[in-house]
């Protein structure tokens, strides 16, 4: 063909190019780029790059992210003035870091030296960080900005604060500079429609959203806005110039009855979606008094009759999720996950009866060598009662639990087709042994048959826990995404 010469494609006009490499996804245009400076030019022509979705660091044993951070400089030196669409993860190391001279995490209670690994580990967060602010700091045409920070390594079991910063070069003078491009971001934007920080050390101030400019404040449907160890980081002066939104994310200790009021008033827009992350870690410093009760809840209900609420519980004992599981909730999505903590039967119980309209997804995580039985002391398996209950239930996760076989059975046929997703680690399944001995051929392999032809489709139990037992704040991070957006 003429075009594969050299001349034939150079001739092509640049729009046309512009078109056909519009096709290609973002790896493969960064790829083509490389071929020639005609089609270095075409590649980097702004409509292009519209939406960039990155994720930076994780997984590097050496220096974290930090090798990586010339590629993202050169990436929003190009694109950060006009992308339209930004989502970024930040994963500045991977693996556990610990002080040098302690063998205590670094943390607000203890004060050692901090080890190298660990300081080059928070100077590269904030140096990518900066460089991304830096670069995106006056983009009017920002409509989207998606931020996701892999830092509970850093912050391990305690909070990290000026003291620790000290230790890493400039690191105040950093997270200041930061903090102020940040609001100068938001005070320029002028068509933002989702806002979402999730756990960036050191980004989002109480006084950040004060600096949003008030057409970003019209525009604004989504809100996230999640960090375990800062107070409330919106005011309900500020949610009340958010008057268009259509979901929010937030801490639960931050939905305080005044929020709540302010949610339900009926000059705002009905809101559709509310992510809640319940940390019990955070619970010292950032108690439950004061949050939403059962008639803020109905309040809220009657002016958004189309709510679903999406709950994360992280290490959160019986006692207080009772507490914050009020009857008028309206429940579609409940993760509980935790490594010490116990969830019981009478919590199940309490959860299949209030919320058996409105739950479709329930995970139930516990990363811990012991496999708790839910079923002693009881006629029914709790898990069981849940899935006969809850009719609008479709996703089912199981591990650190014992689940036995025959009820895993039960939940199958009681569900069948509309349970689209069953997963049980292998670890949790056990076998009655009084029902082995009627039962002819291998008990794993009739499992296998059985609650296949109760889903009505082909089920394996999960072999490797590793893929249920996700990092819990990067689960929610995007699963309040799909939730928010309404997948």
């Amino acid at each position: 063909m003429a075009l594969c010469g050299g001349v034939g494609a150079m001739a092509l006009p640049s729009e046309l190019i512009v078109h056909i490499f519009s096709f290609l996804s973002d790896r493969d245009k960064l790829r083509a780029s490389a071929v020639c400076s005609r089609w270095r030019e075409c590649l980097f022509y702004p409509a292009l790059w519209t939406e960039l979705k990155l994720r930076i660091g994780g997984g590097c044993n050496n220096g974290g992210g930090s090798e990586e951070t010339p590629k993202l400089e050169f990436l929003m030196r190009k694109f950060g003035s006009f992308v339209r669409e930004l989502q970024l993860e930040l994963a500045p190391a991977d693996g556990s870091l610990s002080p040098l001279n302690n063998d205590q995490p670094p943390g607000a209670d203890s004060d050692p030296q901090l080890s190298e690994r660990w300081r080059d580990a928070m100077a590269t967060y904030l140096d990518q960080v900066l460089c991304v602010f830096t670069s995106i700091r006056n983009n009017r045409n920002l409509q989207k900005l998606s931020l996701y920070g892999d830092t509970c390594i850093l912050q391990q079991e305690g909070q990290l604060d000026s003291s620790n910063l000290h230790q890493i070069h400039q690191g105040d003078k950093k997270i200041n500079e930061i903090q102020q491009l940040f609001m100068e971001l938001l005070s320029n934007s002028r068509q933002l429609r989702w806002l979402s920080c999730s756990f960036m050390l050191g980004l989002v101030t109480p006084c950040s959203l004060a600096c949003l400019s008030n057409p970003s404040a019209e525009t604004l449907q989504h809100l996230s806005l999640l960090d375990h160890q800062l107070g409330p980081l919106i005011s309900p002066s500020e949610l009340d110039r958010l008057s268009n939104l259509h979901s929010l994310a937030l801490d639960f200790s931050d939905l305080t009855s005044e929020l709540c009021g302010l949610l339900a008033s009926p000059r705002r827009t009905p809101l559709h979606r509310l992510s809640l992350l319940l940390n019990g870690a955070a619970l010292e410093f950032k108690p439950l008094e004061g949050t939403a009760t059962e008639d803020d809840w109905k309040a809220l209900v009657r002016v958004s009759a189309n709510l679903r609420v999406y709950i994360m519980a992280l290490e959160v004992d019986s006692t207080e999720l009772l507490r914050v599981l009020k009857p008028s909730l309206p429940l579609e999505r409940l993760h509980l996950d935790s490594y010490s903590t116990l969830v019981t039967d009478a919590t199940l119980e309490l959860i299949s009866q209030q919320y058996n309209k409105t739950l479709s997804h329930f995970l139930l995580l516990r990363d811990n060598p012991d496999f708790p039985d839910l079923t002693v002391n009881r006629n029914e398996d709790p898990l069981v009662l849940l899935a006969w209950r809850c009719t609008q239930l479709a996703v089912l996760v199981i591990h650190g639990y014992t689940v036995w076989s025959h009820n895993l059975v039960a939940i199958s046929r009681l569900r069948g087709s509309s349970l689209r997703v069953l997963t049980v680690s292998e670890e949790s399944i056990d076998f009655d042994p009084d029902q082995s001995v009627c039962m002819e051929g291998d008990p794993v392999h009739n499992l296998v048959k059985e609650v296949s032809l109760g889903l009505g489709r082909v089920w394996h139990p999960c072999l490797d826990s590793s893929l249920v037992l996700s990092e819990p704040t990067q689960h929610f991070h995007h699963d309040l995404h799909a939730f928010s957006m309404g997948m």
